[in-house]
């Protein structure tokens, strides 16, 4: 039986967990906690009605932080919102203080499975959970540049009139404004994209990927399906010991902070970081990138040792 559990039934939570009922996932038994204990009630309800139509049956309630006590994962969804023109760094103070809460509470059920983190700033309180948690940074994982490598996927198979499953290439580093597509890596039929794409076809998709997420809040407030499909993506490849390659926030040893890479997904978490061949340009992209990710680390260790 495999269980998961999912911490905030906000919109992200919610896309995550309708997603894992009506794909037919590798999830048996899906609990929904969230401060608001009523929400969490009518979601369980709401998607409970839905079973008829779906396709398998799934055990769905509403629970308390004791139900991660036999979780194979815990999802981690609860925030503070991005508003329109707030960066993700924004929100590193207050979700900070809300993951030490939520963090402290699944720790008391001796919960021994892998968290997944969907909340932002994305890298930095995937960091944040595995100092908190304690646990091997290999079963804490976030959802990393799943999401802006699929954005990637989906605008060049739009401007060349391909299927997204055909278009290969990782968006690397930071889920946020310093990440970047590893253009060199890019691939369509075994070619590199630069045979289909000019320099400024990939200076404008790059830009693109990066501002998807700011165009969508401002419009509707929120990002959540895309997400909520990636997240489905791991969590599959998790429980079904897929070995999926994708581009996860990971811990780097080397550089002491999570950033995104692709990796070997499976039941360990974490199975194995991939080596990505870069060229001069995407290498100083990606050390900005660690730099910019290593100050919030930063602050996330004088919080925590203030507190102690």
């Amino acid at each position: 039986m495999n269980k998961v559990v999912i911490v905030g039934t906000g919109n992200v939570g919610m896309a995550y967990a309708y997603s894992i009922v009506i794909s037919g996932s590798f999830v048996d038994e899906l609990v929904l906690v969230d401060i608001n204990k009523d929400k969490a009630e009518g979601e369980a309800l709401d998607l409970n009605h839905a079973l008829s139509y779906a396709p398998k049956k799934i055990k769905i309630k509403s629970g308390t932080y004791a139900d991660c006590s036999n979780a194979d994962i815990v999802c981690i969804a609860a925030g503070a919102a991005q508003a329109p023109g707030e960066t993700r760094t924004d929100l590193l103070e207050k979700n900070t203080k809300i993951f030490r809460s939520i963090i402290t509470e699944i720790l008391k059920s001796k919960f021994n499975g892998i968290f997944l983190i969907a909340t932002n700033p994305l890298d930095t309180m995937t960091y944040a959970t595995m100092k908190l948690s304690g646990f091997n940074p290999n079963k804490v994982i976030g959802s990393g540049t799943t999401l802006d490598t699929a954005r990637l996927k989906f605008i060049v198979a739009e401007k060349l009139g391909l299927s997204a499953k055909d278009v290969h290439g990782y968006v690397l580093g930071e889920h946020g404004d310093s990440e970047f597509v590893a253009w060199e890596n890019a691939t369509i039929a075994g070619n590199p994209a630069s045979k289909f794409l000019s320099k400024n076809d990939m200076s404008k998709i790059n830009y693109d990927v990066k501002t998807s997420a700011y165009d969508i809040i401002n419009k509707k407030g929120n990002t959540s399906y895309g997400i909520g499909m990636c997240l489905l993506g791991i969590t599959n490849s998790i429980l079904n010991n897929e070995g999926k390659i994708m581009t996860v926030s990971c811990y780097s040893q080397e550089h002491d902070c999570y950033f995104s890479k692709p990796c070997v997904i499976n039941k360990k978490g974490v199975a194995k970081q991939l080596f990505v061949n870069l060229d001069k340009t995407s290498e100083a992209k990606l050390m900005d990138s660690i730099c910019k990710l290593q100050d919030d680390k930063k602050y996330i260790n004088y919080k925590l040792k203030c507190v102690k």
